[in-house]
């Protein structure tokens, strides 16, 4: 049995709010930079398995599916850059971004993955896939920490 968390969300909620109305402004700066849903969760699907956040995976899977990815994509995307025939472009770009900003590597490594993903976006873009990655990344540790639980599906 897990030790008993506290649920930041709950025991906080006005800045629990606030993090969920960052989130949604960032959607409407990812829309306006012309990113689909299907790329944010990408984003979001990525860093969830990076930081091993069930709750996130489970939840944002679903919302992928419901932004177009196929059960291919999600069943592949811990080895995206070997699949690169199943992701385009703009996506590909987009899960450097939530490698980078969940992993945070070394210099060199970054400016190479930054590099790469600046290639096929302009800055609004950037910005925006940024922005994702950092509050996907809050949310997962918000759930991780306060030991939030995946229920089965009925």
């Amino acid at each position: 049995m897990p030790a008993q968390r506290v649920r930041i969300d709950k025991s906080a909620p006005s800045v629990y709010k606030r993090l969920i109305a960052v989130s949604a402004e960032v959607a409407e700066a990812a829309a306006a930079a012309g990113l689909g849903r299907d790329v944010i969760e990408l984003v979001n699907l990525r860093s969830s398995q990076i930081n091993r956040c069930a709750y996130c995976l489970n939840l944002h899977a679903a919302a992928g599916r419901a932004a177009g990815l196929t059960e291919q994509q999600l069943d592949v995307l811990a080895a995206w850059r070997e699949a690169p025939g199943l992701f385009d472009d703009v996506q590909r770009a987009a899960l450097e971004i939530a490698e980078l900003v969940t992993e945070l590597p070394a210099h060199a490594a970054a400016d190479a993955a930054y590099d790469r993903a600046t290639d096929v976006l302009d800055e609004a873009q950037t910005s925006a896939l940024i922005w994702a990655a950092v509050t996907i990344n809050a949310f997962n540790r918000v759930s991780v920490v306060s030991g939030y639980e995946v229920r089965a599906r009925a």
